[in-house]
């Protein structure tokens, strides 16, 4: 099968797989989307929002509808490293260790409110998040692909809640929120309980098929002018009076990768300065640092990220703004 042939087959499953959650997730599509996004780019999810929006049933269904293995790690304050990794058990009979492996290396992982654990705790995420790996009593082992974890956190206003540090939070490559159902929405959500939800969810994809597309999705085509887009915006919030911390390098590439999977989700392969922008409120917020006086004022990363790009000038001249790419 050619590599065409492959894209048209992925944005069918793609767009079959987005229906049939958004039949469960109930007026979510954007979230939905953005979510099957990170998922083509190899990234993960940070899931903030008040407990009961469908948080942890979004995760449970991608999980079922790709046929992966899933993990559910439950943070709470006694939460250990080793309860995230796993851990190296005597065996008296053999004289030997046995690895009990713990529930990251799995396809799908839930870390269910992820800020009631220590910080001490929450670091044990950072080796596997970034470098796809778990290594316990100096032994390392390769996470299973897809490896996709998706993350809830409550407001910090809650109690028994952490600030996750920085460098944690640039792991993750969006930050959504799926906020509260409208009227309408609820009414239907509530019509659709007469069995568990997840019971309508069966399997989409085969956990190697979306290996296969995250590779298709690193050969999508961003032309010189769209990359010089984004670092224009990059370099914009770097200097901008209301951003004490603007856009890093990897923040970049992360965005990239981004656009290139709404690219690829919407059957193109290649980018267009509007799939940039429609990842951009994912993306960047969270990697942003408002100013001291931005805070006072009332200005939040989101409304700065807006400011920034329709600030910057959108390329018409390349191949890609004009949707000619091969």
């Amino acid at each position: 099968m050619s590599s065409s042939m492959l894209h048209e087959h992925a944005y069918t499953l793609l767009q079959r797989f987005a229906d049939r959650l958004d039949q469960i997730i109930v007026g979510k599509r954007k979230e939905i989307e953005l979510t099957l996004l990170a998922m083509l780019s190899g990234g993960h999810v940070l899931l903030e929002d008040v407990p009961g929006v469908g948080k942890t049933l979004l995760v449970r269904a991608i999980a079922k509808g790709i046929g992966g293995s899933f993990g559910r790690i439950q943070f709470t304050s006694d939460l250990m490293p080793a309860d995230i990794t796993g851990v190296s058990i005597y065996r008296p009979n053999s004289g030997e260790f046995e690895f009990r492996p713990g529930p990251i290396l799995s396809n799908v992982i839930l870390a269910d409110e992820i800020n009631r654990a220590a910080p001490r705790t929450q670091s044990a995420l950072l080796e596997a998040m970034e470098e796809r790996k778990v290594t316990v009593d100096g032994v390392s082992r390769r996470l299973p692909e897809p490896f996709l974890l998706l993350a809830t956190q409550n407001p910090l206003h809650f109690e028994g809640t952490y600030r996750l540090p920085e460098a944690q939070l640039d792991r993750f490559l969006m930050r959504i929120s799926l906020g509260y159902p409208s009227v309408e929405q609820e009414v239907r959500l509530l019509g659709l309980q007469e069995q568990h939800p997840l019971e309508r969810m069966h399997p989409v994809l085969l956990a190697e098929e979306v290996a296969a597309m995250q590779r298709q999705v690193r050969t999508v085509t961003v032309d010189d002018s769209v990359k010089r887009y984004m670092v224009a915006i990059a370099d914009a919030s770097r200097r901008h009076s209301g951003l004490a911390l603007g856009i890093s390098p990897r923040g970049t590439l992360a965005w990239m990768t981004a656009a290139q999977a709404s690219a690829y989700f919407k059957g193109r392969m290649y980018v267009l300065p509007d799939d940039v922008k429609a990842v951009a409120g994912a993306v960047l917020p969270h990697r942003l640092l408002p100013s001291a006086e931005a805070r006072m004022s009332g200005r939040t990363a989101e409304e700065l990220v807006r400011e920034l790009v329709l600030g910057t000038a959108v390329p018409v001249s390349s191949r890609a703004a004009a949707g000619g790419a091969s």
